[in-house]
């Protein structure tokens, strides 16, 4: 499966990998080799825990490397008054009869307890290119769905401070 980024996706991901391979890696070895010398291996916290964050650090360059590899870029141009990928977007939510602001991100991006809902969740596929006034069906799963009614759209630009996930 290939994700959809964008060029700045693509940008903080290189970066952070640069940053874990020049500095972090280095550090984290360094550490690993001063637990080393504590000791017995087999009873030595420390270096049993700076082992663990070396791999999780190289886990973590991994994934990003292979998130790069496989990546499809995607552009962040929508025509005016549709929702595309950083639209703000005020939704109606028919059952709870409450409005909410969302952004539309990528999946790399998403936080949705800070509004920034993926384009690839249940939501952001179905509001993706619709218009202020209609009212999109967004089902969740076969067993739950609900209504929402685009409030209004207003064009995002692609911005480099919102951080990539880190899961």
């Amino acid at each position: 499966m290939h994700d959809e980024l964008t060029k700045v996706d693509i940008k903080k991901m290189q970066d952070e990998i640069d940053y874990r391979v020049n500095v972090l890696t280095p550090k984290l070895k360094e550490e690993l080799s001063k637990a080393r010398a504590l000791g017995d291996l087999s009873e030595n916290f420390e270096y049993k825990s700076s082992k663990r964050e070396l791999s999780r650090n190289y886990s973590r360059i991994n994934y990003l490397q292979r998130m790069i590899a496989t990546a499809v870029i995607v552009s962040t141009d929508t025509d005016e008054g549709k929702v595309g990928l950083f639209s703000k977007v005020r939704l109606y939510v028919e059952e709870d009869d409450e409005e909410m602001d969302i952004v539309i991100v990528t999946t790399l991006r998403q936080n949705s307890t800070e509004g920034f809902i993926s384009k690839e969740s249940p939501l952001g596929k179905a509001i993706m290119g619709k218009k202020v006034g209609d009212r999109v069906l967004v089902k969740v799963n076969d067993n739950y769905s609900y209504y929402v009614v685009i409030r209004s759209v207003e064009k995002g630009e692609d911005d480099e401070n919102l951080e990539i996930s880190s899961f």
